[in-house]
């Protein structure tokens, strides 16, 4: 008599373990920070502030040998997305993908590029022009990574981004967002080539202002940076040039150097620079120095209105194992780009764990 049961079973034994052998993987790591911030400058304010981020990560393979990773980051409250990504491999052909709050993108590999032990110098305040590069592809964007090509010994590394309405605006779970009235299509394309110890990087951003008023000096939103940055054993040094251009016909109070400025909305056009010098001291202790100028000009006849934020930052880390220590001094003179604005002067320790 044939055991119906044992062979039902068998079979589903089977198609368990086939199901099983397609699945992707599912991990979730995380991280807790508690930081301590405070200034002697009387626009300074004083705080200890937690950060506690859990992030879940899947990756799998299709039948053609694709791959695909995803990945969720929550914020404090855990019911709050802080950035999401699905990015598919396709082999010989590259990646796509897709994400928000800059989960997938590639002008986050030209944003204040240059080597240091912690922050970025804008962590500390000011509108930073270097910060904005290319932030309109974070959202609402398609993103295109070329596998890597070698050359001459060279490593070339190209990425493409599109962005059907270059805002800040997010749609989630199939969603839609509102029809800007200022913004249409953005694109960004960044190239980075390594040789040896030297990295050095481009990357070009254009969006579409509608301009439904018509006013004649309304251009497209620009913005550029470069940069190279050179290793010699623990020693690392950088520079970066960046460009920001919003496009907007001149507004009075943006030709005026008693005026906050706003980065991607003030009329006019931010360029500056930045360079850095970092020691990894040994494996587990870094230090560096970094400085930035960036100058605002309204771009009108006038010259009075341009105005520099100066920005340096002294930093240092020490990891040990899963536990890290990491502080910043950094003072911004002119912050957000107003000469009648009190210098800011930033002191911050932060002690991290990671799980």
């Amino acid at each position: 008599m044939i055991n119906l049961k044992k062979v039902g079973l068998t079979a589903l034994a089977g198609s368990l373990a086939a199901v099983t052998a397609q699945a992707g993987e599912l991990t979730v790591t995380g991280s807790a920070n508690v930081t301590l911030k405070n200034g002697g400058k009387a626009n300074t304010v004083n705080a200890i502030g937690t950060d506690k981020d859990v992030k879940f990560s899947g990756s799998g393979e299709l039948d053609n040998g694709w791959t695909f990773a995803i990945h969720t980051l929550t914020k404090d409250d855990i019911g709050t997305v802080s950035s999401t990504a699905t990015v598919i491999t396709m082999g010989s052909m590259g990646s796509i993908g897709f994400g928000t709050g800059g989960g997938t993108n590639i002008n986050g590999a030209y944003d204040e590029t240059y080597p240091r032990a912690y922050e970025e110098t804008s962590d500390a305040g000011g509108q930073s022009a270097s910060n904005h590069i290319g932030n309109w592809a974070d959202d609402n964007a398609i993103v295109y990574n070329a596998p890597a090509m070698e050359m001459m010994g060279a490593t070339i590394n190209m990425g493409l981004e599109y962005s059907l309405q270059a805002g800040s605006a997010t749609a989630n779970d199939g969603g839609t967002i509102a029809r800007s009235d200022t913004y249409g299509e953005g694109y960004g394309l960044g190239v980075t080539v390594g040789y040896d110890a030297l990295t050095v990087g481009a990357y070009v951003a254009e969006r579409d202002n509608k301009n439904q008023a018509n006013v004649a000096d309304v251009q497209d939103s620009f913005n550029g940076t470069w940069f190279a940055n050179y290793s010699m054993g623990p020693v690392s040094v950088g520079y970066q040039k960046i460009y920001v251009d919003s496009g907007f016909t001149a507004a009075a109070a943006d030709d005026t150097t008693t005026n906050a400025k706003t980065v991607g909305t003030s009329s006019g056009h931010f360029e500056g620079d930045s360079m850095s010098i970092a020691f990894n001291v040994n494996d587990n202790m870094s230090i560096s120095y970094a400085e930035t100028e960036e100058t605002y000009d309204a771009g009108t006849a006038t010259t009075t209105s341009d105005v520099t934020q100066d920005s340096d930052s002294l930093q240092i880390a020490y990891s040990m194992g899963a536990m890290s220590i990491k502080a910043y001094a950094t003072s911004i003179k002119n912050p957000n780009y107003d000469t009648n604005a009190k210098d800011l002067s930033v002191n911050e320790i932060a002690l991290g764990l990671a799980f």
